[in-house]
């Protein structure tokens, strides 16, 4: 029976990783917003718009289908998010019009993506024991960023040889199909009764909270303010990597870059989550912070292609890593049961941050023709994540759970 466990185990984990390897289309809108601009005459404005339509429809998803994933099965969920996030996609393609796109891409699309990563990563962490959350986090999301390194060098040859608009729709078929077959390998853990519990399990048992403990909970919005302001440095990078080539290296090899940033993005996500279970959540979170600060402190002075690779990649392990932390974190603190819910209001979060990174790099660029102000303000917003992080070690009202490393 054990060995059976395990192999069900590792297929939804499998199946879990698989599908964010084909929904991560949002991490090379670096090289689709150039082209919209370049090609189509789109203002940085109107080429940012959609990406921040999709991290806010993302999360609101996330809310909503986190609850219907607890209650009806991730299989379920999985399948309604492919529909939206590969035909969104799809209807992109077919009129690249800026409001059509903002719509389709931004609000539909984005909707899919969202469901698709409250869908994949609890059922995953329900199937392997406590101390493996962080690896098992660390795997499943970085999926997404495997998926930018293979979507970013198709991307910029369909980008060359058919128009942004083929992008879209192969992006949104590979996706589509992809996506459908792994969506019905998901699947919740059978529930153990309560008569053949062991001890372990009913201690655990005991810490699982609700949507509404966990909001009541202070130490729930010191973590929100924390992934709010620390994911904004890396969607800025992200969002603007091949523009931040061309204005400070006079360089058109961008869409590079997004491949190194989704490189080291995998290793953060991967490494990230594995650290965590020996390192501590919060000492790993006070290190990602310090380094990201000083990163975007020292993007001022990156004016050459080398020098750019290694803030980028800099960026992306930090950003990854932050991926896989944060939910292990939420999980350590709030449980198991209703962690679909309480993973997509911790969300809520990255959302904000996509609104701040990206728009306020895309605002002060339009103005200035540079990036200089937008590294400033992220290196500010990441010394306030680093304060909340021991605002939180000294919070012990609120809840039962405990996280490791939380001294």
């Amino acid at each position: 029976m054990e060995g059976i466990h395990r192999k069900k185990a590792y297929a939804v984990l499998g199946a879990a990783a698989g599908i964010n390897l084909v929904s991560g289309m949002l991490y090379i809108w670096g090289i689709i917003s150039r082209t919209l601009i370049d090609q189509l005459g789109w203002s940085s404005k109107q080429a940012s718009l959609p990406y921040t339509l999709a991290t806010v429809s993302f999360v609101i998803a996330m809310v909503i289908f986190g609850r219907i994933q607890d209650q009806k099965g991730p299989r379920w969920t999985a399948t309604i998010g492919v529909i939206l996030m590969g035909g969104g996609a799809i209807l992109s393609g077919l009129k690249t019009e800026p409001v059509f796109v903002a719509i389709a891409f931004g609000l539909i699309a984005g909707s899919g993506i969202g469901i698709l990563n409250v869908s994949t990563t609890p059922p995953a962490m329900k199937w392997f024991p406590k101390e493996k959350k962080g690896m098992v986090t660390g795997v499943v999301v970085g999926g997404v960023s495997v998926s930018s390194m293979m979507y970013s060098p198709l991307a910029n040859w369909l980008n060359q040889s058919y128009g942004v608009a083929a992008v879209f729709l192969v992006v949104g078929g590979i996706s589509l199909v992809i996506g459908m077959i792994l969506a019905q390998v998901l699947k919740n853990p059978p529930e153990t009764p309560a008569s053949k519990q062991t001890v372990l399990e009913r201690a655990q048992s005991l810490n699982d909270h609700n949507w509404q403990e966990m909001l009541r909970s202070p130490k729930f919005w010191v973590i929100w303010l924390m992934l709010a302001l620390s994911s904004s440095a890396g969607l800025m990078v992200i969002g603007h990597v091949v523009s931040i080539a061309k204005v400070q290296a006079g360089w058109a090899g961008g869409f590079l870059l997004v491949m190194l940033l989704a490189l080291f993005n995998t290793f953060g996500r991967f490494g990230g989550g594995s650290l965590s279970d020996k390192l501590g959540r919060l000492n790993l979170i006070r290190g990602i912070f310090v380094l990201q600060m000083f990163n975007m402190l020292a993007f001022t002075y990156l004016r050459s292609v080398p020098t750019l690779a290694v803030g980028v990649a800099v960026a992306g392990m930090c950003y990854g890593a932050i991926f896989s932390v944060f939910p292990a974190t939420i999980s350590d603190l709030y449980g198991l049961k209703h962690f679909g819910v309480n993973f997509g209001l911790m969300f809520t979060g990255w959302g904000v941050g996509g609104i701040i990174g990206p728009m306020t790099g895309a605002w002060i660029y339009d103005l200035t023709g540079q990036f200089t102000t937008a590294y400033f303000v992220s290196a500010g917003l990441l010394l306030v994540a680093l304060g909340l992080s021991f605002l939180f070690s000294r919070m012990k009202v609120g809840t039962k759970g405990t996280v490791p490393g939380d001294s």
